[in-house]
């Protein structure tokens, strides 16, 4: 019978684009941890494009670190970790140390919901990227909603939202998603909501 150690495998994840290009983040990589494929970051940041410069990338679930570490080689002003996991934020910060970008970095070590729930949004446009554990999406979906139904609210005008989710995951029938770009890669599915800009009064 297989085991758990089985199932593990190291791995080096490489940084893109950008000012980081290159570089590799070592990792390990098991069940409960599933880093975004290079594919499916090259079109995240793809159909960000000019939205990343100068924009705060705020990583929820950050696992790695790669998406916001991605961010930030590509122009991000900061980015901001939230990983509860102690040894994965270790490697976070071992990371941004190594690559020199700790002074654009903030990294919170606790759990994603609850933060979610009292974070304090920027004025500013910002770009706020959540991929949570695959058990979550199925099994704390409704936790997932209220948390993306929240950070909708504080997030200001122009910021994007994105929900890194599985192929046939339940959550993607429910309304909250109604108006939301999707987009396939394999069996991983990007959903992606813009706020819109407020209406002008004149």
């Amino acid at each position: 019978m297989a085991t758990d150690k089985n199932r593990i495998m190291r791995a080096q994840l490489r940084i893109v684009s950008g000012d980081l290009r290159g570089r590799k983040l070592a990792c390990v990589v098991t069940p409960e941890l599933r880093p975004t494929p290079d594919r499916v970051r090259e079109a995240l940041f793809s159909i960000l494009g000019n939205a990343v410069p100068g924009r705060a990338f705020v990583d929820i679930f950050a696992g790695t670190g790669v998406m916001g570490i991605e961010a930030l080689s590509r122009g991000a002003s900061q980015a901001l970790f939230v990983e509860r996991d102690v040894r994965l934020a270790g490697g976070i910060e071992k990371h941004v140390r190594q690559f020199k970008v700790d002074r654009q970095t903030r990294i919170y070590r606790t759990d994603a919901y609850r933060w979610a729930s009292h974070w304090h949004a920027p004025a500013d446009p910002v770009n706020v990227f959540v991929s949570p554990p695959f058990a979550d999406l199925g099994e704390r979906n409704a936790d997932l909603v209220a948390m993306l139904t929240t950070l909708q609210t504080m997030i200001a005008e122009d910021s994007c939202l994105i929900l890194q989710a599985e192929r046939n995951a339940a959550l993607e029938a429910l309304p909250i998603f109604q108006d939301w770009e999707k987009r396939t890669y394999g069996r991983n599915v990007l959903l992606l909501w813009q706020r819109p800009l407020a209406e002008s009064d004149t």
